[in-house]
């Protein structure tokens, strides 16, 4: 998610985690003070493009799989210093190595998307464009901007809806998990965790329902983020860096594959609709 968009964190995490309850004026002020520090530390400094990686990657292997990312800045790629090391352009070269065929990427993803604008970058692809395969990453937004959960996922649901009438498989990356973002400080990082999770658990819920694939991405790598931070961070501690997209394909990648056919089993933290997955 696009780090402009903490303007207005405090305010929702606060509301998501604690106003309804009857947080006390105090909790309030300092729920504001604490995301006013977030948005200090955290600053624009990758601004707000990712590198482009869209390209047709192994050409030399023939039969190509048109790969689509749609979602929001970790879809994107923005935190990657060169477009080889996006979320994209690694799923697209590691679906070559193992089903050694050729890959076409196109990414729809824009920098700071909530659910609501999946179905703009759907509406974005030419009329005749027909992906194999759609992973979908979107979720922090919707978070920090208090969207209600109910709407999130009906979004999402709509564009799984939409992806599978074209006839391309769907896999979902659930929102991650915000406690992991050790520039907001407590306890505003933990009500951020909190509603996150939420979010998470509904989007693996309705993607299942409406026939996607899901990755619940603060299982697979959340604990990578949460314990190395220095690696898995770019410089705005907030986007992941090279590293962190490396170690996010690379858990996404068994459920692409399982997708396309390629591979029947896939690890925990990984869920099939109809049999509940293996997490």
């Amino acid at each position: 998610m696009g780090s402009k968009h903490l303007t207005r964190a405090g305010l929702a995490l606060a509301v998501l985690g604690g106003l309804a309850g009857g947080t006390t004026y105090g909790a309030r002020e300092l729920l504001h003070r604490q995301a006013a520090q977030a948005r200090r530390a955290i600053g624009k400094p990758l601004g707000e493009v990712a590198p482009s990686a869209d390209k047709h990657y192994k050409k030399k292997y023939g039969a190509p799989v048109d790969l689509l990312v749609l979602g929001d800045s970790i879809a994107a790629g923005l935190g990657a210093e060169r477009a080889k090391q996006t979320l994209g352009s690694r799923l697209a070269r590691g679906i070559a190595e193992h089903a050694g065929r050729s890959v076409r990427l196109r990414t729809a993803a824009v920098v700071g998307s909530e659910s609501s604008m999946l179905a703009a970058q759907l509406a974005s692809l030419p009329g005749t464009y027909r992906p194999d395969v759609a992973v979908i990453v979107v979720g922090g937004n919707d978070v920090t901007h208090r969207v209600p959960v109910a709407e999130s996922v009906r979004h999402l649901a709509d564009a799984v809806d939409r992806l599978r009438a074209l006839g391309a498989e769907v896999v979902v990356g659930t929102c991650p998990d915000l406690g992991a973002l050790r520039p907001v400080p407590q306890p505003l990082r933990a009500l951020g965790s909190r509603a996150s999770r939420q979010l998470a658990d509904a989007q693996r819920g309705v993607a299942l329902e409406h026939g996607a694939r899901v990755v619940s991405l603060a299982h697979v790598v959340g604990p990578f983020f949460i314990t190395n931070p220095e690696e898995m961070f770019s410089l705005d501690r907030f986007h992941p860096s090279a590293h962190g997209y490396k170690r996010t394909a690379k858990a996404m990648l068994p459920s692409v594959l399982a997708a396309l056919g390629v591979v029947e089993a896939v690890p925990f933290g990984h869920h099939a609709p109809g049999v509940g997955g293996s997490g």
